[in-house]
């Protein structure tokens, strides 16, 4: 019996070694339980299953990626457009704008080292006083500029009394148009009369008396808005500006509203911004930035320099050459001093245009925290003249929009007529600034600006594109120097043909 016992045990330890040895490859390696149940997962089982999953997107990529590589490889051609032709989108050109500017440096420098040869070295900034002033203890220029404030008081207390209705309309209106034509006859009338008053000073006279007349045009007009807007109890009108936006006076969040606005303060505020249309509320900047104000401020000073010593060195000589009749040279050397003052005088124009429209602007904009800083726009990239006398002098664009062309317009004058009256005023205003400090009426200033219109219209109608762009610059570079020669021409015809006679 004991053997048969122990029969039936090794024979049954044998199945259960033999059925250990079977479900072995079932069994976990790091298995702490051998009484497990059966379809349950374990650790390890999950871990390799997890590493199994992602393992296989890896190599889907893997695979995808060489069969990208092997694509690319195979083709390495797409439809694409040339970087220099319109149809690429393309425009960063700095690269060749830095390339142009280089070569327009190294072109001139032998004109420059060739000026320096032939004249030394001309630049003397004690002789530009002489340029302001003939005598040390006469500037009558200034003293011009000091009687305008004269001119602006009058307007100040005109519209004073126009609020409480001392003056009627016409009153106001006849006084503000005597005020605006005593303006531009007082000015030129001293200068012409005064033989103290050099060119240089009498055109910085007339000038801030012009940029003072048109101001208060629109004084005039703004403050006629809000009275019409008062008395007809409208809430809107379309051009009237009496509260466009919110001042910010003192830290304080009110608006000034017609008639708080006819204050001293106000009123040489506005003498002093950067515009010549007026607002009850202008935009204001926050706060005056420093570092942007002492940037202007080094401009200012740096170019001022430059135009004066690329004056003295460069554009003198050149038409102190050129101070002989025209009658008596042939049209090919007549050319020949044409060229030769286009580059200087285009050089220092984009210059001023620098010097004032970035520079002097936005150093007063940031003095005074005056928010509006479009001065210009980008007139660089004008197709058309029209497009360019529209941007590169925001501020007068401004004023002839909206204080001379839309009023023709409600008047019912057609759009023709209407640009023509802004360009015979614009011609008007530029003969003036040239004829009087000159003391010579020749009408070359009037003359050019009138013969844009006719260019505008051949340059929009004929011209496209680049084509029209390369117009508008040649009319800038040519025309300028044109006209300068020939006041140039005239002035000496006027003071030494005949002492040479």
């Amino acid at each position: 019996m004991r053997d048969l016992n122990t029969t039936g045990a090794l024979t049954r330890r044998r199945r259960a070694t033999l059925a250990a040895e079977r479900g072995v490859g079932l069994q976990p390696v790091n298995c702490s339980s051998a009484a497990a149940p059966a379809g349950s997962m374990t650790a390890g089982d999950g871990l390799r299953k997890r590493d199994l999953s992602l393992d296989r997107p890896r190599k889907q990529g893997e695979r995808k990626t060489r069969k990208s590589e092997i694509s690319d490889s195979l083709s390495c051609h797409k439809a694409r457009e040339s970087l220099l032709s319109s149809a690429s989108g393309y425009s960063n050109y700095r690269g060749v704008l830095n390339w142009c500017v280089v070569m327009l440096v190294l072109s001139n420098a032998r004109l420059f080292l060739e000026n320096l040869l032939r004249y030394g070295i001309l630049v003397d900034p004690i002789q530009v006083v002489s340029l302001f002033l003939n005598d040390p203890y006469s500037w009558p220029a200034a003293c011009l500029v000091i009687v305008s404030n004269v001119f602006v008081l009058v307007a100040l207390y005109t519209e004073r009394q126009l609020s409480k209705g001392s003056f009627s309309e016409l009153v106001g209106f006849l006084v503000h148009c005597i005020n605006m034509a005593i303006m531009l006859t007082f000015p030129a009338t001293v200068v012409l009369l005064v033989p103290s008053v050099t060119p240089v000073g009498g055109v910085f006279a007339l000038g801030i008396y012009t940029v003072l007349s048109l101001k208060l045009y629109s004084y005039k007009d703004v403050n006629l808005w809000c009275r019409e807007l008062s008395t007809v109890k409208a809430k809107t009108l379309a051009r009237s500006l009496s509260c466009p936006s919110p001042q910010y006076l003192n830290g304080g969040n009110s608006k000034v509203c017609y008639p708080g606005n006819l204050t001293i303060r106000d009123m040489y505020y506005f003498a002093f911004a950067p515009t010549l249309c007026y607002e009850l509320n202008f935009p204001r900047s926050s706060k005056v930035r420093m570092s942007f104000l002492l940037r202007r401020l080094f401009e200012m000073l740096f170019f001022t320099q430059m135009l004066v010593a690329l004056t003295q060195q460069w554009m003198i000589p050149i038409i102190q050459s050129s101070m002989k009749p025209l009658e008596d040279m042939d049209l090919s050397r007549m050319a020949e001093r044409l060229l030769r003052l286009a580059v200087p005088n285009h050089l220092l124009w984009l210059m001023f245009f620098y010097w004032f429209f970035h520079s002097s602007l936005n150093f007063t904009a940031e003095l005074l925290c005056f928010g509006d800083r479009q001065f210009y726009r980008d007139w660089w990239n004008s197709e058309t003249v029209t497009y360019f006398w529209q941007n590169w002098n925001i501020p007068v664009h401004k004023w002839c929009l909206r204080h001379f062309y839309k009023p023709l317009l409600r008047r019912g004058v057609s759009k023709m007529v209407s640009q023509t009256a802004v360009f015979f005023l614009s011609a008007f205003f530029h003969e003036y600034l040239v004829s009087v400090p000159l003391r010579m009426f020749r009408l070359w200033a009037f003359t050019g600006m009138m013969a844009q219109l006719p260019l505008a219209w051949f340059v929009g109608r004929c011209l496209r594109g680049n084509y029209g762009n390369a117009a508008v610059w040649m009319s800038i570079i040519i025309g300028q120097p044109f006209a300068v020669l020939m006041y140039v021409h005239d002035y000496y015809v006027m003071h030494y043909k005949q002492e040479t006679d």
